[in-house]
C-alpha cells in the first residue's frame, strides 16, 4: 500500500509512521474554503473529546491547531462532507471516513491513537453513535439468529485472512506471556496450559467449551490433559477447519466439534469452558447462558470464562458495533456476576491479563502490517484500512485501560475440592496426561 502502511522501521509498530505526503499548497476557490461555522463546530467537537494534541488540515490546506507546534500527529480531512460527517459524529464516522481514505493520519497511527484515548471523555453515556446504531438494533440482537448473523459478518470471512496474522494454530484470544520476550506461538500455547490448570482437569473427565474458535483449545485438553470435549460454535468456517484437524491430529475420537448455539447445549459435564465467546453473548442473554452452564455441569463441577471486560458498563464503540464486531458487548466483572449468582455459582478466581492483550495485539498488528498488501488483493484497499485501524484501536484500548481482560475461574458452592494456594497456576506438580503438555 506504499505510503499507507505502517513503515516498518527495525520492524517495529511504534516507530515513526508518515502514512501521506502533505497536499501541495495551493491558493483555494470560494468552493473550497472553509466557513466559519464549520470552523466553529470543528473547534467545539475537538473541545469536546478533550481537546487531542493534533493538528487538523482542511482540505484547502488551512490548518487548525491549539498546541503550538506540540502536536503529535497530523489529521487530514480530504473533503467537506466528511468534515461534516466527523463533526456529527466522531466515533463512528471517523473510521467510516478513515477507511475510505476522505480522512488520514500523517505520523504514528498508535501515537495518534493514545493521545484520543487518553483525552476522550469514556462513553460520553453512549451519546455518540447510538441514534445511527438504532435502524440496526433488531437484526444484530444475539438471538440465536442474530447471533449467527453477527458470527458469520467478522468470522466467516475468510480462514486464509486470519491465517496472515494468527499464531500458527489460529487462537484469536488474549495469549499468556510467561515473559516479554516468549513468541506468540509460545505465548498461545502457555495461554491453553493456563486456562486447563485453573479448570483442574484430569485423565477421563468430560469438558464442555462454548465457542471454540478455530478449534485449538479443545484439541490441546483432549491430546495432553486426557479429557474428552464437546465443543459448540456456530461459525462455520471454524468448525470445517477445527474438525479437519482433529481428523489430521487423530483426535476426532476424543473431541466432537458441533456446529450449534451453546444454548443448545446438551449433557453432563465435569468442566465448562468458554473462551472469547462472552463478548457476543449480550447481558440479556447472561442469565440463559447461566442456566446452560448450571444445567450441563455435574455436581463437582468448575468452570472458567474467559472474555475481554470493561470497568464498568458501556456499549461498544459505534463504528465497531457496526462494521467489524456487530452484536459485541464487553461486560463489566458486575455485570458478569449475572451468570453466576442466579445458580450460587461460587467464583474462586479472576485474573486481569490486559496488559497480555496489548501484548498480543502487538504481534498481531505487527503481522497484519507485514501482510496488508495481501489483505488488500484478498479483499481492498477499504477493508485494509477498516482492519488496520480495528487492531491498532484494540491495542491502545487495551493499553489505556480502557479495555479489560478478564478470566474468572468458578465451581458449584458446595464443591471443597478446590485448590488450598495458587501454587498450581504457575507450578504445575505433575503432568495429567503422561507426556508433555507445552509448559514453557
Amino acid at each position: 500500500m506504499g505510503q499507507e502502511q505502517l513503515e516498518p522501521l527495525n520492524k517495529s509498530i511504534s516507530g515513526g509512521t508518515n502514512y501521506l505526503s502533505p497536499a501541495t499548497a495551493q491558493r483555494p476557490t470560494f468552493g473550497e474554503m472553509i466557513l466559519a461555522p464549520e470552523k466553529m463546530l470543528l473547534t467545539k467537537m475537538m473541545r469536546a473529546i478533550g481537546d487531542p494534541p493534533l493538528q487538523i488540515v482542511l482540505w484547502n490546506g488551512q490548518e487548525i491547531s491549539n498546541h503550538g507546534g506540540n502536536e503529535v500527529a497530523r489529521v487530514f480531512i480530504r473533503d467537506r462532507a466528511a468534515l461534516l460527517k466527523l463533526i456529527t459524529d466522531p466515533e463512528l464516522h471517523f473510521g467510516e471516513m478513515y477507511a475510505e481514505k476522505r480522512i488520514e493520519v500523517q505520523g504514528s497511527l498508535l501515537d495518534f491513537l493514545a493521545v484520543v484515548y487518553r483525552v476522550w471523555p469514556l462513553r460520553n453515556n453512549g451519546k455518540f453513535g447510538k441514534k445511527s446504531l438504532t435502524p440496526f438494533n433488531d437484526i444484530r440482537r444475539n438471538s440465536i439468529a442474530g447471533s449467527r448473523r453477527n458470527i458469520e459478518h467478522h468470522y466467516d470471512i475468510g480462514n486464509a485472512f486470519y491465517k496472515l496474522w494468527l499464531d500458527e494454530r489460529m487462537l484469536y484470544t488474549c495469549a499468556y506471556f510467561p515473559t516479554q520476550s516468549a513468541s506468540l506461538e509460545d505465548a498461545q500455547l502457555a495461554k491453553m496450559d493456563h486456562v486447563c490448570r485453573k479448570l483442574r482437569l484430569q485423565p477421563g473427565e468430560k469438558v464442555v467449551e462454548a465457542g471454540c474458535g478455530w478449534g485449538a483449545l479443545a484439541l490441546h485438553m483432549a491430546k495432553h490433559y486426557g479429557v474428552t470435549v464437546q465443543a459448540y460454535n456456530i461459525s462455520k468456517e471454524q468448525i470445517s477447519f477445527a474438525r479437519s484437524r482433529a481428523v489430521a491430529e487423530g483426535l476426532d475420537g476424543k473431541v466432537e466439534f458441533i456446529e450449534d448455539d451453546y444454548r443448545n447445549v446438551q449433557g453432563k459435564f465435569d468442566a465448562f469452558v468458554s473462551v472469547g465467546m462472552l463478548e457476543h453473548v449480550g447481558t440479556d442473554n447472561y442469565q440463559a447462558l447461566g442456566e446452560v452452564i448450571d444445567r450441563s455441569l455435574k455436581d463437582k463441577g468448575r468452570g472458567l470464562i474467559h472474555s475481554i471486560g470493561l470497568n464498568f458498563p458501556r456499549p461498544m464503540d459505534a463504528w465497531t458495533e457496526r462494521h467489524i464486531f456487530p452484536g459485541a458487548n464487553p461486560p463489566s466483572l458486575a455485570q458478569m456476576m449475572q451468570i453466576f449468582e442466579p445458580y450460587n455459582f461460587s467464583v474462586l478466581d479472576v485474573e486481569n491479563l490486559r496488559q497480555h492483550y496489548a501484548k498480543t495485539l502487538e504481534h498481531w498488528l505487527q503481522r497484519y502490517e507485514d501482510n496488508i498488501d495481501l489483505v488488500t488483493e484478498m479483499f481492498d484497499s477499504e477493508f485494509a484500512r477498516a482492519w488496520r485501524l480495528y487492531l491498532a484501536g484494540s491495542l491502545t484500548a487495551f493499553k489505556s485501560g480502557g479495555m479489560q481482560l478478564f478470566q474468572v475461574a468458578f465451581a458449584r458452592a458446595e464443591n471443597n475440592q478446590i485448590p488450598w494456594t495458587r501454587q498450581y497456576l504457575y507450578e504445575p506438580q505433575h503432568n495429567p496426561a503422561g507426556e508433555s503438555h507445552g509448559k514453557l
